[in-house]
């Protein structure tokens, strides 16, 4: 697969549309910056986002990935079969992100048992005085740790993959009534 082909074969088919970068963009719940990239070849669409552009352009999938234009049109087998790769991708994703924000929940808890110990003693209650110091620096650190883990999966992937499932979804649902 030739990305640089392929790349301009997408800036092709959005010209055709008559259709910025920006517009584009817009339509498919990403960033210009992203178009761009796909139009120089240097990153490819996810694959839901290319059986959208698939779609949005009434072409082949085939031939968006190939970058040139073909007489063929694509079976609609193969067609469901990508779409529940893409399904199953997003899936995998939306776990991945649920277990991230578990860990930024028990950042949160640990930073509540630190501020409790603060305000209230409650490690002294539990522990010596000795490690009651050591606890709390502890249940600080594991608190920051969570968190930056949490942070890291501040939701914005899974949000934009929603969103692209949502306007998928609508378009199908448009193209059928």
């Amino acid at each position: 697969m030739d990305m640089m082909k392929m790349g301009a074969f997408l800036q092709e088919l959005r010209k055709e549309k008559g259709l910025t970068q920006e517009q584009l963009a817009e339509l498919m719940g990403v960033a210009r910056r992203t178009v761009s990239r796909w139009e120089t070849g240097s990153n490819l669409p996810d694959l839901d986002i290319l059986i959208e552009l698939s779609d949005f352009y009434d072409v082949d999938l085939r031939e968006i990935l190939n970058g040139e234009r073909k007489s063929e049109k694509m079976n609609e087998e193969l067609k469901e079969t990508v779409r529940q790769v893409a399904e199953y991708s997003n899936k995998e994703k939306a776990n991945k992100a649920r277990k991230l924000n578990r860990s930024f929940i028990l950042g949160a808890l640990c930073f509540l048992i630190v501020i409790l110990n603060h305000q209230f003693g409650l490690l002294s209650l539990i522990f010596k005085n000795p490690i009651d110091d050591f606890m709390a620096g502890a249940l600080t650190g594991l608190a920051l740790v969570f968190e930056l883990i949490g942070l890291y999966n501040n939701n914005h992937e899974i949000t934009l993959k929603q969103k692209k499932q949502q306007l998928f979804l609508k378009k199908k649902h448009q193209r059928q009534t």
